[in-house]
């Protein structure tokens, strides 16, 4: 191993934007055992797995139709 290197006619690394990155995310039990289960079929790690489907849903930008329920007001009795 040399003592100096030179790095001054180094470039950045094209791929450097690929790279993933860790985030924290708060998923409810049955959905996070659902991709455990799955994970555990295909034999591949349930990070992966979701990462795989985010990136699906991305490149196809799928939008997700969300229906919110009007809370019912109590009955006057």
């Amino acid at each position: 191993m040399r003592k100096h290197y030179d790095f001054s006619t180094a470039i950045p690394n094209p791929y450097a934007k690929l790279l993933k990155r860790q985030v924290t995310l708060r998923i409810d039990e049955p959905t996070l055992g659902y991709f455990k289960s799955l994970s555990q079929e295909m034999a591949i790690p349930y990070q992966t797995l979701i990462n795989l489907y985010l990136r699906e849903c991305a490149a196809s930008q799928k939008h997700l139709r969300i229906a919110w329920e009007t809370p019912k007001s109590p009955k006057s009795a």
